[in-house]
């Protein structure tokens, strides 16, 4: 056991005890003993035994035995500004996905950005997006010039609901940004028959989406782009970058010449010594990224078969558990990434202990968890960006009421799961099967004592402030 792990657990069973202390020295100490009595199976979060100990696999992975060798020789070879190792990442990163092209840029967010920008996408335009994802998704849009205009989530799927698509559409609408959103498939075959119909772009912001399928073609390679992240917590991990995805050789020059200051490329040669051509920046991956993303990628495959197996086995101890409801996949999902692992947190069925108290109580149990995203249409950058000076020059202010646009974005089903949902990072899926029985133990052992939980936390509650903290 580690010098770090020790020290974790042992200070949280500590502060556990210290809790009951400060109880019992505040003269609670029979209603700690009653409400434990007759259970030796006290929950960790009141100073019984945590179901779990064991350290969760570390993420990201580097084994330098085998990893460090590319990195190293790009080191020393002196060239770390984009060149042929980039080029070899771009070229396997398209034929994993399963598209013609591929660009790798600065990160996901960017990729997103260059890819609205380059489909024509700007000031006065209206970019549908879901409200259950990461800003960087609205961050894009608003980038461009554009307003993002949000479209409620199907709270089985987390993902957008297709069904309520159409009628967020308007003449300022020119395209959908759809988000494979943890890792699960939104729905691509529908949503590109919508955008068919209405002569919408489709960018698919796949940044936690790598390897996902829907009948068996990844996610990605549906849209006019799909846009990837790589960042050191997602599934493929550099550290930093992201790619863009096409089979749209004109559209794939305008990005490349953007993400290079916009000087000609391809198709976008322009007059002979005329210089750069369109108005770009500079979003170049460095070569040693590059280096670390091919090591990355060679176990990708693996990791991601090694997630969705252990997804589907945790998905079928918890079904069984009343109040947990596991995600769902749309039927012509043939995989999912597995980013994140949700489910939905029904507090009725723990006799009405807060989602707070629960990922409390669970990750005392040495299960780590989060409570994931809140709405993103109720955040305030929203009505900021409607106030800066750019868009008080692009919109008139019929367009800049904030009241109406706040009335015509609210997305009640995804208010709802919000306080619902309850997430594992993807790291824990590439543990093992006794791994994933340890998440499901941990939450039935807490509701079995959810009774308990609730009200020692409402007679906690009743202690002054100073001692509140040491409960937890």
């Amino acid at each position: 056991m580690s010098k770090n792990q020790y020290s974790k657990s042992d200070s949280e069973e500590q502060n556990s005890m210290v809790g009951i202390g400060a109880a019992v020295a505040l003269g609670l100490a029979p209603i700690i003993i009653d409400s434990c009595s007759g259970n030796a199976d006290i929950p960790a979060v009141l100073g019984g035994k945590p179901v779990r100990k064991k350290e969760w696999p570390k993420w990201p992975v580097w084994n330098p035995a085998t990893d460090e060798e590319l990195v190293l020789k790009v080191l020393r070879s002196g060239v770390w500004s984009r060149a042929g190792v980039v080029a070899e990442f771009e070229k396997k990163w398209a034929e994993t996905i399963g598209t013609k092209r591929c660009l790798s840029v600065v990160n996901g967010t960017n990729a997103m950005i260059a890819s609205l920008v380059n489909l024509g996408i700007g000031g006065r335009d209206e970019v549908l997006i879901p409200p259950y994802t990461f800003v960087a998704t609205a961050l894009a849009v608003i980038q461009t010039g554009a307003i993002p205009v949000f479209v409620d989530t199907d709270p089985e799927t987390f993902q957008i609901d297709v069904e309520k698509i159409e009628s967020k559409i308007t003449p300022n609408t020119k395209a959908i940004l759809p988000v494979h959103i943890l890792g699960l498939p939104a729905d691509m075959e529908r949503i590109m028959a919508i955008a068919k119909k209405h002569n919408l772009f489709v960018v698919e912001d796949a940044c936690q989406g790598w390897l996902a399928e829907i009948n068996n073609k990844k996610v990605g390679s549906f849209g006019d782009a799909g846009c990837f992240s790589f960042q050191s917590y997602k599934n493929l991990p550099i550290g930093e970058g992201g790619a863009i995805v096409s089979d749209n050789d004109e559209f794939m020059d305008r990005c490349y010449s953007y993400h290079n200051y916009g000087n000609p490329y391809g198709t976008l040669v322009g007059d002979v010594g005329s210089g750069t051509v369109i108005p770009g920046t500079k979003l170049r991956m460095t070569e040693y990224q590059a280096a670390i993303g091919l090591v990355q990628m060679k176990r990708l495959e693996e990791d991601t078969d090694k997630r969705s197996d252990n997804a589907s086995y945790l998905k079928s101890k918890l079904s069984e558990i009343p109040g947990i409801i596991p995600y769902k996949l749309y039927n012509n999902v043939t995989r999912a990434a597995f980013h994140i692992f949700p489910f939905r947190y029904k507090k009725e069925e723990f006799d009405g202990l807060s989602r707070v108290e629960f990922l409390k109580a669970l990750t005392a149990e040495g299960i780590p968890c989060s409570g994931g995203y809140s709405p993103l249409n109720k955040m305030p950058f929203l009505a900021n960006t409607f106030k800066t000076k750019n868009f008080q020059k692009m919109y008139p202010p019929e367009r800049l009421n904030f009241q109406k646009y706040t009335e015509q974005n609210q997305c009640p089903e995804n208010d709802i799961l919000c306080e619902e949902a309850v997430w594992f990072s993807q790291n824990m899926l590439i543990g093992e099967k006794s791994d994933m029985d340890d998440i499901a133990s941990a939450i039935r052992k807490i509701q079995q004592n959810a009774g308990k939980l609730k009200n020692m936390v409402q007679t906690i509650s009743r202690i002054p402030n100073q001692v509140n903290y040491l409960v937890y």
